[in-house]
């Protein structure tokens, strides 16, 4: 596939009002330059502090702490339903969309034999606990292969053909986690709604980055994380559920709060510390507040395509080979390259060659998928486009360099 055409001009750096760059008002390190957003999120440092005073405050008077922090939650869960546009009385707040997918995953009465339809584009960790789930009763996975490149039409039949009389379940990607791309998960949900088969929507990446994420949704269940592209603190995430299912879904600790109904029962966690749930609409608030979501998103596509088409260049100038890739339905703030000379083949290929680019100053998320190795690059406003021209200067040369140790001697 050949290069895209190199935008005009990298986009100018947001600032926040009073002219700063935008990285000052997060907490990350200045000794490394940070593109894997996707992966861990960043967390601003005035929301870092208010969480600092949140377990300061539980930890002075524990008793008033927890006798008030249900209705505390409840109000928070509110907010990030509003961020959302969910409603409030659909949305339940968990620690991240996996354990989000094991709520779903213990609510379902699992006939014998019975399947779960997921993509080759799941990630790992959702595969794992449906193929959990399904073990105990004999069933098994169905997955349904995705080209990288299929547009929405092709998926959404093969999905829809792969469903069968034992299917108990269907989960679907809105933002694929390894290939960095959309799926279209509001067209799969409308066909299985009329066949009557549940659609669990893993949307780990969604909230931020789309900005009304549900939108158009059909599915029974939709999870979220908000500690991703919503800048907050680690440990928050929004699972939304239909009238139909949603009395069925309990939080995987029961509490005194399980008599009350969905989803008021997830409010209550014994002594657990949420004060991530707590802390999550300040950072929703705060990006709003300081550079606008709006504005905020259009930069990060902006970014994203600059930081693809510089890098994708600097990899084609030394290999001959193509770098960008057609993953057919694109999203705002991430990219996929593809990596030379077979490097990050396997998921620990592509952890070892992580560490070996962090080492040069560089935080990035490599990928293994069908055995092809890829970069995966993120950009969020505290980005800008030097670091994407630092990483095609430095890291690239040294990248194919290692690409050319990998190669067979003959």
């Amino acid at each position: 596939m050949p290069t895209r055409a190199r935008p005009d001009a990298a986009p100018s750096p947001v600032t926040d009002p009073s002219g700063a760059p935008a990285a000052d008002t997060w907490t990350l390190s200045r000794e490394t330059v940070h593109l894997n957003h996707g992966s861990f999120g960043a967390v601003p440092t005035v929301v870092s502090e208010y969480q600092a005073q949140l377990v300061a405050e539980m930890n002075s008077i524990p008793g008033d702490w927890f006798t008030a922090l249900p209705r505390r939650v409840g109000a928070a869960r509110a907010r990030i339903a509003e961020f959302l546009g969910a409603p409030a009385g659909s949305t339940a707040l968990v620690p991240n969309a996996s354990a989000g997918v094991t709520v779903v995953l213990n609510s379902l009465a699992l006939p014998a034999g019975a399947e779960i339809v997921v993509t080759d584009h799941a990630y790992g960790a959702v595969h794992m606990a449906a193929e959990r789930a399904v073990r105990r009763v004999g069933g098994r996975v169905v997955v349904v292969p995705v080209e990288l490149q299929a547009p929405g039409l092709d998926i959404t039949r093969d999905v829809v053909h792969a469903i069968g009389d034992r299917t108990a379940l269907v989960i679907v990607d809105q933002i694929t986690s390894a290939t960095a791309r959309s799926l279209p998960v509001e067209d799969i949900a409308t066909v299985c709604r009329r066949l009557g088969v549940p659609v669990l929507v893993d949307a780990a990446h969604a909230p931020g980055m789309l900005a009304r994420p549900l939108d158009r949704n059909a599915a029974d269940y939709w999870v979220g994380n908000l500690h991703k592209w919503g800048c907050a603190p680690r440990g928050t995430a929004a699972l939304v559920a239909s009238d139909r299912v949603a009395d069925s879904l309990h939080p995987l600790i029961d509490s005194w709060g399980a008599p009350d109904p969905y989803p008021v029962r997830f409010d209550t966690q014994g002594t657990i510390d949420l004060s991530s749930y707590l802390a999550a609409p300040r950072s929703l608030d705060l990006v709003e507040q300081l550079f606008g979501w709006d504005r905020a998103r259009a930069y990060m596509a902006d970014l994203a395509d600059y930081a693809e088409s510089v890098i994708a260049e600097a990899f084609e100038r030394r290999t001959g080979m193509p770098a960008s890739v057609d993953v057919g339905m694109p999203v705002p703030a991430m990219r996929l390259l593809a990596l030379p000379g077979g490097l990050a083949s396997t998921p620990a290929g592509a952890h070892e060659l992580r560490d070996r680019v962090a080492a040069l100053g560089f935080q990035t998320a490599m990928t293994s998928w069908r055995g092809r190795g890829y970069l995966r690059l993120s950009a969020h406003v505290y980005n800008v486009a030097a670091e994407y021209d630092a990483f095609a200067e430095i890291a690239v040369p040294h990248i194919v360099a290692l690409a050319g140790e990998n190669q067979p001697t003959p």
